[in-house]
Formats: C-alpha cells, sequence, structure tokens
C-alpha cells in the first residue's frame, strides 16, 4: 500500500508539473532510460549552529530568522522538485549543490514523500568557508558505484583550501555501462567576474587534470559532468581551460561537449536569472563516448533539458518577464525553492540489431 501511494505521489507530481509549464517545449512526456537530475537548492541549511562554519545567517536568531518551519519547508520543496522531474518514475541519479552538510539530505529524503525512495547518499563535509557542500543521491537498483574522491581546489599562492570540492563518482549501471560523474560548484562570481576568474579557471584545471588522467586510462571513457560552474558556456575556463566546446556533427570519444551551449542557444530562458538577464550557469558537460553508441546508454546533444514547470517561476516585478520562485530575497523570506532551476540528462537504450 505504501509503495502504491508513493507512486501515485510521482504520477501527481508529474502530471501537475508537466500540465502547468510555461515552457512547454522543455516537458517531454516520454520517460528515457535513464535520468540524471542536477539542481542548485540555494543554502540548505539546517538549523543548529556550526562554530566551524560561517551558518549564523541560518539560525532562528540569524538575519534570516531560518526556523526548523522554513527548513522542512524547504526539504519539502526540494523532494517535490526531485518527484516532478523525474517524470513517471524518480531520476536515477541526482546531484546538488549548496547544502549544508549530510543531515539536510537526510532531510530531503526522509521526511519528506522521498522516504519511501531509496535514495542513497554521497557526500562529505567540504572546507568551503561557507558551510555548503556538493553531493549525490543514486538509486541503488540503477547505479553501483564503484570509486569515490573529492578533489580538492587550492588557488595559487593558497596554502589550504577554502572552498568546496568536486566530488569524483566511477560507477556501473544497471545496464552494465560505466560511468564517470563529477558534481561541481565552482566558486562564485562574488567581487567580480574578471577578478574571480582566476579560482574558476583553477577549478577548471583541476577538473581537466582528473580528464586527462582518466582519458590515459581510457579513452573511451564514458564521462558525465554536472554542475553550478558560475560561469558560462563560452567562458575562458569552460572552453579553454577545461576544452569543452559546442557539440557538433561528430564526436571524438575522448573529447569533452557542453550540451548546454546547445540547449542555450535553442532557449528563451535558462538556469538563472541575474538583473534581468538568463544565463546558463548550470550545465551538463559529457565525453564524445557519450554520445557515439557506445555500450547500452547513449545520448545526444538535444538530451539535456531545463526543468521549468510554473511551480519554480514568478513573475518577475523588478525586471521584465519571470524568474526562479526563490527561498529568500536578500534577507526577506520569500518561501520559494531556490535561485536557480534544475537540468537534467537523459540516456537512452541503443540495442544492437539482431
Amino acid at each position: 500500500m505504501k509503495n502504491i501511494t508513493f507512486l501515485i505521489l510521482v504520477l501527481f507530481f508529474h502530471q501537475s508539473s508537466f500540465s502547468q509549464s510555461p515552457f512547454r517545449e522543455e516537458i517531454n512526456d516520454l520517460r528515457s532510460d535513464y535520468r540524471i537530475l542536477f539542481y542548485n537548492v540555494e543554502n540548505l541549511f539546517d538549523t543548529k549552529d556550526d562554530s566551524l562554519k560561517n551558518d549564523a545567517e541560518f539560525l532562528p536568531q540569524g538575519k534570516k530568522y531560518w526556523t526548523w518551519k522554513k527548513y522542512q519547508d524547504k526539504c519539502s520543496k526540494i523532494a517535490k522538485v526531485i518527484i516532478a522531474a523525474g517524470g513517471w518514475q524518480l531520476p536515477d541519479i541526482v546531484g546538488l549543490c549548496e547544502i549544508e552538510n549530510k543531515k539536510v539530505l537526510n532531510g530531503i529524503i526522509y521526511s519528506t514523500p522521498l522516504k519511501k525512495s531509496k535514495y542513497q547518499i554521497i557526500h562529505k563535509e567540504s572546507p568551503d568557508h561557507r558551510g555548503i557542500d556538493v553531493a549525490l543521491l543514486f538509486q541503488p537498483e540503477s547505479f553501483f558505484p564503484i570509486d569515490t574522491a573529492f578533489l580538492r581546489l587550492i588557488y595559487k599562492g593558497a596554502t589550504h583550501s577554502t572552498t568546496r570540492e568536486i566530488l569524483y563518482v566511477k560507477g556501473t549501471t544497471h545496464t552494465d555501462d560505466t560511468l564517470h560523474l563529477f558534481v561541481n560548484h565552482w566558486p562564485s562570481r562574488w567581487g567580480g567576474q574578471l577578478e574571480s576568474e582566476h579560482k574558476r579557471i583553477a577549478a577548471a584545471r583541476l577538473l581537466r587534470d582528473k580528464m586527462d588522467s582518466i582519458f590515459v586510462e581510457n579513452s573511451k571513457a564514458k564521462i558525465i559532468i554536472m554542475g553550478d560552474f558560475n560561469d558560462y558556456p563560452n567562458n575562458k575556463s569552460i572552453t579553454k581551460t577545461l576544452k569543452a566546446n559546442k557539440p557538433n556533427l561528430e564526436f571524438k570519444n575522448d573529447e569533452l561537449y557542453n550540451l548546454a551551449s546547445y540547449l542555450s542557444s535553442k532557449n528563451t530562458i535558462a538556469s538563472h536569472k541575474y538583473q534581468g538577464t538568463w544565463g546558463m550557469l548550470d550545465q551538463f558537460i559529457v565525453s564524445g563516448a557519450l554520445m557515439n553508441g557506445l555500450g547500452i546508454l547513449n545520448a545526444q546533444p538535444k538530451d539535456m533539458h531545463l526543468f521549468a514547470p510554473s511551480f519554480l517561476l514568478e513573475t518577475d516585478k523588478s525586471y521584465k518577464g519571470i524568474r526562479p520562485f526563490r527561498t529568500y530575497i536578500g534577507y526577506k523570506y520569500h518561501g520559494g525553492f531556490s535561485d536557480h532551476l534544475p537540468i537534467y540528462l537523459d540516456l537512452w537504450r541503443i540495442l544492437e540489431d539482431d
């Protein structure tokens, strides 16, 4: 009975979110064989003080008056997004960023309708000065981790890291495909884009070095890089340092292709809006081997999607059009979901002819 109830919730969120979406070109009722979701959830903190983190704003007595009720509501909202974005079944893998600790991940899974989802967690406390981390949720029936690493980023001239790490997970799927997954949340543009650019270039260099080591071992490795890069698909850190470019008609197995550059050229909105301008900060970058028909699960450039149902959007009163329905506007509680929209990548089975 509980499993039936959970299925009804999945179907309800799927139908309601799709039927109300103002962005129907990105809504597809045809569920893929494998779905990977990424979501910057915008400052999901618990309500307890952690002396090792700068979480003072997100306490009941803090500037944002972050209460238990608000925290529970946010966990429920994130769960709603995960359920709705899955289509007729939950996403197989969920990458998250801007989460404080494992406790809030447990809050998303076990104190919401996701409690019957069986999601398992990969997470580690990062050295980020704000106390926000990246994490991966996965369905144990469709993904089997083999190796996990947290790539620590240290800027040139620094003696230690003060930002979140890049999460690397190698695993196999239920179709026996091996995937190399990376969850990113690169340093912000705080202080100015150019002034902070060296930090994102350092993150790109760290990630590129890992790519090179993987390709040396296996030039046909299926790599999926996801995250909030705080840079756009045409910025130097992405195109020059990471060497991820817009997909073309042919794909080389050991080169990287930015599916967000294909998506952003087709859409009128993107994953984030800043001062009235939409931008694709959240991206999926994949190796050519994922698009060359190798193995069972494969993708094409059109298989990255922006998830933008109406409940994640609101009227933009400061600028024209719409914007993400976020949790806070400054220090004022707004009661929404996040300042980012989720993205997802669909993988499809390619079966050999008899």
